[in-house]
């Protein structure tokens, strides 16, 4: 059986993903959701569309590739908020993003008002 870490990780990513999926109609090919100390770092691989793959071989286009991402990211990041506080009973102070449009991954790293992970070590209600 997993550990409840183990699961909440799991949870969230399967989360992320519906999300994505429900607001932009594609999600990550992978997934992958760690909890250290105070953070919740998530980390998209695949996130880059076809179109998207193709703008950013020129300079012009990655450019825009970023801003379009971040300004996606703008609007949504209440929902990837509002998910991590849902799921871990923690209140989110603050959130950070970024994009390798070479990698075509994002990673995705949330700051909570506690150290889930000692709490999840031991064993207290979330």
């Amino acid at each position: 059986m997993a550990s409840p870490k183990k699961k909440l990780e799991a949870d969230l990513s399967e989360a992320f993903i519906k999300l994505q999926r429900d607001l932009i109609g594609r999600g990550p090919q992978e997934t992958k959701t760690y909890i250290v100390q105070d953070m919740v770092i998530a980390r998209f691989k695949g996130v880059l569309t076809v179109e998207e793959k193709h703008l950013v071989e020129h300079d012009t286009g990655r450019k825009l590739v970023k801003q379009m991402r971040q300004v996606l990211r703008e609007m949504y990041s209440k929902n990837f908020e509002e998910i991590v506080e849902k799921h871990t009973k923690c209140k989110v102070l603050s959130s950070h993003s970024d994009i390798s449009t070479k990698m075509g991954e994002r990673i995705e790293v949330f700051v909570v008002d506690k150290d889930l992970e000692k709490c999840l070590e031991q064993g207290k209600e979330l």
